[in-house]
This record gives structure tokens, sequence and C-alpha cells, in this order.
């Protein structure tokens, strides 16, 4: 009885001894091991991943940064096609960012800058940890071509060894795009306006979407572009309204509005508000009447 036992003991003592032989000269089981520039898991590391950069990296504007260790971007992803307007997610230290944002711009395969705007970090920047990001960046194409998004860190330093950035290349594609129509009082076609009622129409061209009725108030809301102020066109609607509901049932528009839209006075002004959205909304052959409100109510608003 007890030879069999020995032998079983034996062989287990063994079997230890070849996982644990493997596990040693292998190394790199349960590790972090740095493949080209960046940090890999390999197995089950006991650790977190390291922080520092590895392989050959420079913190200067001319190289990338390992998006390990600084910048981790979830959106777009690498060689991704995007339509504009191009969303961006991610998250990075809180080092990368100033004043909770920081720089990215847009370049074609030319290097050529194409489009430049920030993300915004999301939470409290003043930290060592990641910080999740938002963004947003508009860009025009009549073709579709190879580009790169261009992540650089806020340097307000502006030495070149504090500056650093991250590049992922992505697919540009050209967008449907639609043609609305939006309305806008004009000082050179009534220099003394007496009808308060007298809008004019610009043209503006956007991405197709299924809600077009509520893309054009949005440019409406935005206001006339400064070559459409050039040329003498202005708004009665006050910066910071927003749309808050708009919904098109039986050829009845009913849009909710924040409470900034009223904000003003005088009998002209209102009609002006008034004709501009009814008229920027009519355009749609689906809509024939517009119910505007302001937080739900529809009952004294506008009132000069």
């Amino acid at each position: 009885m007890k030879k069999p036992i020995i032998i079983i003991i034996i062989i287990i003592i063994i079997a230890a001894a070849v996982v644990l032989g493997i596990r040693f000269f292998s190394g790199d089981e349960d590790a972090w091991v740095c493949q080209n520039n960046q940090w890999v898991k390999h197995g089950n590391p006991s650790s977190p991943m390291p922080t520092s950069g590895c392989g050959d990296q420079k913190n200067t504007s001319s190289t990338t940064t390992s998006i390990d260790s600084e910048i981790v971007v979830t959106s777009p992803q690498p060689n991704q096609i995007v339509t504009n307007p191009i969303t961006l997610a991610g998250q990075a230290r809180g080092s990368w960012f100033f004043e909770a944002s920081a720089p990215i711009k847009l370049v074609d395969d030319t290097g050529a800058t194409l489009a430049s705007s920030t993300i915004q970090a999301t939470d409290d920047w003043m930290t060592a940890n990641f910080v999740p990001f938002t963004g947003s960046l508009s860009f025009s194409v009549n073709a579709t071509t190879s580009a790169a998004l261009i992540f650089q860190n806020d340097n307000p330093s502006g030495l070149p060894q504090n500056a650093k950035e991250f590049k992922l290349p992505i697919i540009l594609a050209p967008s449907q795009t639609i043609k609305v129509k939006v309305y806008f009082g004009n000082k050179r076609f009534e220099p003394n306006p007496i009808n308060c009622n007298e809008v004019h129409a610009v043209e503006r061209e956007i991405p197709k979407t299924s809600a077009p009725a509520k893309a054009a108030l949005e440019e409406l809301i935005t206001g006339p572009t400064p070559a459409e102020r050039s040329e003498d066109y202005f708004t009665s609607i006050n910066p910071g309204t927003k749309i808050q509901k708009l919904v098109i049932e039986n050829g009845v528009a009913k849009v909710d509005f924040n409470e900034l839209l009223e904000r003003g006075g005088g009998s002209c002004w209102v009609n002006f508000v008034r004709t501009q959205i009814n008229k920027t909304l009519l355009q749609f052959s689906n809509i024939k009447t517009v119910i505007i409100s302001i937080n739900g109510r529809t009952e004294d608003i506008l009132q000069p």
C-alpha cells in the first residue's frame, strides 16, 4: 500500500517542478512585455501596466507617444472610415490637458492640416490619473482619402521637450448632404424695416439626416455666419437659445425652446422671432402648422 502512494507523490512533485520550470524559463508568461513600443499583457501579470513608455520613444512633437502611457482613444478606432463630423472620445492623463483642454488636428496623407479643434476633459484634470475626454471635429472632403488625427498635449511652456502627440490613422469619407433654408432679417434689403415679418432665406448645406427640420432649426439658432453678417443678415433669436423638443404629427410641428428664446422686448422683435422659426419649419412639406412653446408653455410667451 505504501509503495503506490510514494509513486503518486513522486509524480506530483515532478509535474509541479515541470510547471515551475516552464514559468521560470519563459519569464514573460505572466508579465507586461514591450512590443513595437507598446506594453502588451502576457498571461495574467500581478502588477498593473507600467506607466512609463517602452522601446525607442521620445516625448517630442515629431514622434508618436505610446497610446498606453499617456492617452487612450476609443473613438474613432485606427483605420476606421469616418464621415463628418468626427466624434472623439477616450481618456488621457491629467498632465495631457491644460485648463481641461488639449489640441487636436486632422491632417491628410501629405501632412496638410484639414481641420483643428480641441478635446475637453469631462472630469477633474488636476490629477496624474487618466481622465475621460470628448470632442468633435468637422471636415469636408470630396473623395475618400487617408488621413490622421494628431492628438497633442497642451504645452503651455512652449518647450519642444515637453511636447507630446499621438497619431491615429483614419480614412475620411465624403458625407451625403442636404440643403436647407434658414431665415434671417437683412438690413441691406430693409434699411428701415416697417414690416417686422420681412425675413430672407439663406441656404445651408448640412449632413444628411433623418430629422432635417430639427437640423434646420439648429442652423437657425446658431445665427448668421460671418460671411452672411458681412452681407447684413441678422437674427432676432437670442444666443444660448436651445431646442428642447420637436415633435411633428399630422402636419403640426410642436417645438419647445428654453427660456432664452423670449428674452427681449417689443412687438417688432416678437414678430421677427416667430417669423424666423415659422418660415424655417414651413419649408418642409410635412409641416403645415407650427406651435411654439417655452419650457412647455404655449400661453403668454413671446409677449411684446
